[in-house]
């Protein structure tokens, strides 16, 4: 009876399985049928590097402040503590006084959210949507593709794009993850536009009630000194894109991630860049965020500490920075992970810049968290792997979802 039992349990876990990875499959297949594929052209813009929390929403709540006539602002997570209530409170005020106040969050990493002080604000006049929201009949597939992207825009002038989140521990208040280690870029100039349209291409997919048409012009915008182009991938070209950056690498690559887990492709054209002779430098997080990240991640640690590339371990908080930069001549920075997630489901927003003086103010940055860092070692690496070969095997396992 016993053995029956069993059996019968077995039979419906592996019919589970089956039915999930066909749900995930045939939903990716149907969305690929639909999607759609955004080009922004190289702009112009005056862009400044934050990778402080504090300073960061510090500057942010005072450009929303300062706001005349519009706030539009996409996260992917708004948490349920003092902090976002702050932030919740902050956009109803603005909505009290006449301003057109719109706030996105992700179906998921928004689920969280204050209900009652997001009730005050929607009360207030602020508009709120869900994006992303599962679907019929694949559901599986759509509660994994996830809107990854943090934008806002203020008036059409001023554009934030970058990994931080709203919740105290981007604030370096929560215990554990703190301080937390992140880059995000704040814009001014012709490039805004850009990032203002993408925003209303997810306002309208998520709301009934889409936004009226805006006559948008970067030529009313000043441009500035650096040099760049937004990029917007919806579970496809992010790949590819980061394919052929790492294929024209001559001298260099810096790598950025709270999350090294890159598809085949990707790491195949890293190691073939490695074996050109191109020097690999990566950051991660020495203490992960999430169940069985960082153990999938050895196996490709493994392979590149072998051939030479110097992985850094960030020691003095959470790294959440998403960064590449090659040969010091294109930097790309935004909201992609440098994983599978990130390049094959969700929703991101990335910028690339190719002005050198940008380039190596965030290098820079980048190079003094690599003194802040343990240095993963060849022999660390192969003790790791054996002592955590069934989290390894496990993350391994569920790759396509990391």
């Amino acid at each position: 009876m016993v053995f029956v039992w069993f059996a019968a349990a077995a039979a419906i876990i592996v019919l589970l399985v089956f039915l999930l990875v066909l749900d995930f499959k045939l939903g990716k297949k149907a969305y690929a049928k639909k999607a759609e594929w955004r080009e922004y052209p190289l702009r112009s813009s005056s862009i400044e590097m934050i990778a402080d929390g504090k300073e960061l929403f510090d500057q942010m709540f005072e450009d929303i402040k300062q706001a005349k006539k519009q706030i539009y602002i996409l996260f992917y997570i708004v948490k349920n503590d003092d902090f976002s209530r702050s932030f919740l409170d902050l956009l109803g005020q603005k909505a009290k006084e006449g301003l057109e106040v719109r706030l996105i969050t992700d179906f998921l990493g928004g689920y969280k959210i204050d209900k009652k002080a997001l009730k005050n604000a929607k009360k207030a006049g602020v508009h709120f949507e869900f994006c992303n929201k599962p679907y019929f009949p694949y559901t599986f597939f759509s509660l994994q593709q996830r809107n990854h992207r943090k934008i806002a825009v203020i008036d059409g002038k001023i554009g934030y794009l970058g990994g931080y989140n709203i919740g105290k521990e981007y604030i370096n208040e929560k215990i554990g993850f703190s301080p937390w280690r992140d880059y995000h870029i704040r814009i001014t100039g012709e490039g805004v536009v850009d990032l203002h349209k993408e925003f209303i291409v997810d306002w309208n997919r998520s709301s009934k009630k889409p936004v009226p048409s805006q006559n948008l012009n970067p030529e009313d915008l000043e441009k500035g000194m650096i040099s760049h182009k937004f990029f917007p991938s919806e579970g496809f070209r992010m790949e590819k894109e980061i394919g052929e950056l790492i294929k024209k690498s001559q001298s260099e690559i810096y790598i950025g991630t709270p999350y090294f887990i890159p598809t085949d492709d990707t790491f195949r054209e890293l190691l073939g860049a490695m074996e050109r002779g191109v020097t690999v430098k990566v950051i991660v997080p020495e203490t992960a965020d999430h169940p069985f990240v960082k153990e999938a991640s050895f196996p490709y640690f493994f392979e590149i500490i072998k051939r030479g590339a110097l992985v850094h371990q960030y020691t003095q908080g959470f790294y959440h920075a998403k960064v590449l930069i090659i040969d010091r001549k294109v930097c790309d920075i935004g909201t992609a992970n440098f994983d599978r997630r990130s390049f094959l489901l969700n929703n991101e927003m990335n910028c690339f810049i190719y002005t050198p003086q940008m380039i190596e103010e965030i290098l820079s940055v980048m190079e003094k968290d690599m003194k802040e860092s343990h240095h993963l070692t060849f022999d660390e690496i192969k003790k790791l792997r054996k002592k955590n070969a069934v989290k390894e095997l496990i993350g391994k396992s569920i790759e396509p979802l990391l």
